[in-house]
């Protein structure tokens, strides 16, 4: 997995795009909130979770580590983590950010 496969995913879930990649830092959004990042940096994509509970599972299960800089909601999954295990991470975290939106920002 890498920068652009995770781009290509995430830019086909409904109401995605994707923050200035002129930056170092690459984000996506749905309804102006973020559900993926990754940089330069780092070697991988920080998502959200439901709960810091199911954050430290994952961290503990070694699936994930800690999100530098980012809420102990937040997960680094590897790029060397399986391609299924990514997919579902940023579908999950794109699925928590829609249902926290207000209804009229849910695509």
């Amino acid at each position: 997995m890498n920068r652009d496969t995770v781009n290509q995913i995430c830019s086909v879930f409904a109401g995605s795009t994707a923050a200035d990649p002129a930056t170092e830092l690459d984000s996506w959004k749905v309804g102006g909130k973020m559900f993926a990042c990754f940089g330069d940096r780092i070697n991988g994509v920080c998502t959200k979770t439901d709960s810091i509970e199911t954050a430290t599972m994952l961290i503990d299960a070694g699936a994930a580590t800690k999100a530098p800089y980012f809420h102990k909601s937040w997960v680094l999954v590897d790029f060397d983590a399986s391609d299924d295990e990514m997919r579902h991470r940023l579908q999950v975290s794109y699925d928590i950010i829609v249902k926290a939106l207000p209804k009229r920002l849910r695509p």
